[in-house]
């Protein structure tokens, strides 16, 4: 029982630790709205919108509201901030707040005056985070669903209501003292991860928000993560057009996610690293700057596994952060947060440095699902050393190359794969019943109709190497292809062995 005890007070003490870096950090307020230069789509629509008030007295001398309804909201809407603390004082007005606002949502259908509703209940919430318990409270009263109000909205043609209905239940769902219940929290975070789109979405800013709120709490991060949501935040930054305040926002989503060691430990299978690695030395901004070194220092220290920080390590270095991370160094940010990360990770990656071995820097860019013609693709040492090695983890290696041989679209990357696998069987003696054990026959045959020249001429090596015994007669063949072949470069380099 006291070990349970102890266990339950140092999750405490993690989340509590975890809630004050949250807010400190970066001087983040709660509902991330008043970044220096981060207005919104959304948010440049919703000032637009208050600018032109209903006639609420319209709706009610044609019977559309009750009197206490109409009476309510046109004296909150003239009200300024203060007066409105001062009317939501009196408990039947406290009521009658949420009584008006969820009828009128439900009643009222002219855009125009639905996009002012929402708007004026987001400001109400903004103006006092703890406002969120009236509506929960008069829910209760009611035995109504609240979230059943606010979940119709997403079925409305208009996309503002849509995503500030969104934002409105983010502020609920984070600022109420009960959280979500599961349903509901996995139907909205499958919505906003559905919105999760590299394109074509205006309002991604404020989808981002919104997660950047959700995932601050620990049980919304276990349940985002358990609908396979990271993939989707991926999916936007694996997007070269996507802007530095996505980036910023869903590295921070990232960031917010490794906060739980669980979370932290398995993060690495998203070949996150590779992708921010490339965001790090690319980007000209401190913000994102400051956000993927945060993110990388927790993949460092959150882990409880060793060998997990030893992998996330290793993944680093492979990535070729030891360079920027220097350059960072020398610069040396006005923001001590950043300074300290940097020297932090380098500290770290730099006691690894010696142990990293050419097989690592494989097996990570393998994970990363971005091949090119590194030179071990073509060392024929390098084959001769480790080919068997693709076979640990059960075969994890040589399923991710079928896998990438199966459904990525990119000639260099089906180039470079289908090479690595027909150098796995030409080097490991039982490499064919592997790939037959596999499936990867049918995969490989697929790649002979493919329309792009170099992956058809890789993938006839492949398919040579799978049954063929007689290397100097392969060799030969292969350089008669490669001397027919004038349009090979180097998506389908003539690899080495072709002359073995």
């Amino acid at each position: 029982m006291a070990q349970t005890t102890n266990e339950n007070e140092a999750v405490v003490r993690r989340l509590s630790n975890d809630l004050n870096q949250f807010r400190t950090t970066h001087h983040l307020p709660d509902d991330l709205e008043s970044m220096t230069g981060a207005i919104s789509h959304l948010q440049k629509q919703a000032q637009e919108v208050m600018r032109q008030k209903p006639k609420w007295q319209s709706y009610f001398q044609g019977q559309m509201i009750t009197k206490d309804d109409y009476e309510f909201i046109s004296q909150f809407d003239q009200l300024n901030a203060e007066g409105r603390a001062k009317m939501l004082m009196d408990p039947n007005m406290r009521t009658q707040c949420a009584k008006t606002f969820l009828t009128l949502m439900a009643k009222l259908f002219k855009q125009q005056t639905l996009r002012y509703l929402l708007t004026l209940m987001d400001e109400c919430l903004r103006e006092d985070k703890s406002r969120v318990e009236i509506f929960n409270t008069y829910a209760k009263m009611k035995k109504e669903q609240l979230w059943s109000y606010f979940f119709n909205m997403f079925a409305n043609q208009d996309q503002f209501v849509v995503y500030q209905t969104s934002r409105i239940i983010a502020k609920l769902a984070c600022w109420s003292v009960e959280r979500m219940s599961s349903s509901d929290l996995s139907y909205y975070l499958a919505w906003l991860k559905e919105q999760l789109k590299p394109q074509g979405n205006e309002y991604l800013q404020s989808v981002c928000r919104n997660l950047q709120m959700m995932l601050r709490i620990e049980q919304y991060r276990e349940a985002f993560v358990a609908i396979d949501g990271i993939p989707s935040i991926m999916q936007v930054l694996n997007n070269a057009s996507v802007g530095f305040q996505v980036q910023y926002q869903l590295t921070f989503c990232l960031w917010v996610l490794t906060f739980n060691p669980n979370i932290a430990a398995i993060m690495s299978k998203y070949t996150v690293i590779p992708r921010l690695a490339e965001i790090l030395a690319e980007t000209q901004k401190e913000k994102v700057t400051r956000m993927i070194v945060a993110f990388l220092r927790n993949l460092l220290e959150k882990p409880e596994s060793e060998k997990v920080i030893r992998d996330n390590a290793m993944t680093m270095i492979a990535c070729r952060l030891v360079k920027p991370l220097e350059l960072l160094s020398s610069k040396k940010s006005d923001d001590d947060d950043i300074n300290d990360n940097i020297e932090f990770i380098k500290e770290k990656l730099e006691g690894n440095l010696e142990d990293v071995t050419s097989f690592d820097e494989y097996a990570v860019e393998i994970r990363s699902g971005r091949l090119s013609w590194t030179p071990v693709h073509q060392s024929e040492k390098f084959w001769v050393e480790n080919a068997a090695k693709l076979n640990e983890g059960n075969f994890e290696l040589l399923r991710m190359l079928l896998r990438l041989l199966e459904q990525s679209k990119e000639p260099l990357v089906l180039c470079v794969a289908a090479h690595d696998v027909g150098e796995y069987v030409r080097h490991y003696p039982h490499g064919k019943k592997a790939i037959d054990k596999l499936d990867g026959k049918v995969i490989i045959m697929r790649l002979l109709e493919n329309p792009d020249s170099n992956v058809r001429y890789q993938g006839l090596l492949c398919v040579q190497k799978l049954m063929v015994h007689n290397w100097d007669y392969l060799g030969k063949q292969a350089d008669a292809s490669a001397g027919n072949n004038t349009t090979n470069n180097n998506l389908g380099q003539r690899p080495l062995e072709s002359r073995a």
